[in-house]
């Protein structure tokens, strides 16, 4: 499991605008990482628009949000449109990213075991170190949560 203070693991991923993506692009600033099931699904949604509906609120505070999820990028893309999402989501069809940040997991729903993301959400500084980590994100609160600790630690 990746801890509070180590280098962030870098990557690469296509974004919902069709260019490539690393963490090294937005060095200089703080990145709200955050990993989600699947698009289109109610917690999926509510949190999407939670980063959405703050999405100036961190601008202010010189942080950039990133989705990611398994979903490939046409499934982003249908989702950003209908919720109108000012951030990049980023497609981990390989859930190789997922796998570097601990969150592509065995999980149990209604009985069957399959591997999957759980939900979590990574701060990481202007020097690409990790500042917070939220394992296993409950989505009510959680973006007004992560908010509060940049404004408080980082900025």
């Amino acid at each position: 499991m990746l801890e509070v203070g180590q280098s962030a693991p870098e990557f690469k991923l296509q974004s919902t605008s069709g260019e490539t993506i690393s963490l090294a692009d937005y060095r200089g600033k703080n990145i709200v990482l955050y990993f989600y099931p699947k698009d289109m699904t109610p917690g999926c949604t509510t949190e999407a628009c939670d980063f959405r509906d703050n999405h100036s609120k961190f601008a202010e505070v010189n942080t950039v949000v990133l989705g990611i999820s398994p979903d490939p990028v046409e499934d982003h893309q249908k989702f950003t449109e209908k919720h109108e999402l000012p951030f990049p989501l980023l497609a981990d069809t390989e859930h190789e990213v997922a796998e570097a940040y601990g969150v592509w997991q065995l999980k149990k729903n209604f009985g069957k075991e399959y591997m999957g993301i759980v939900r979590s959400t990574f701060v990481i500084d202007q020097n690409g170190k990790i500042a917070k980590i939220w394992p296993k994100v409950k989505v009510e609160g959680h973006v007004q949560e992560v908010y509060d600790f940049i404004k408080e630690s980082l900025s």
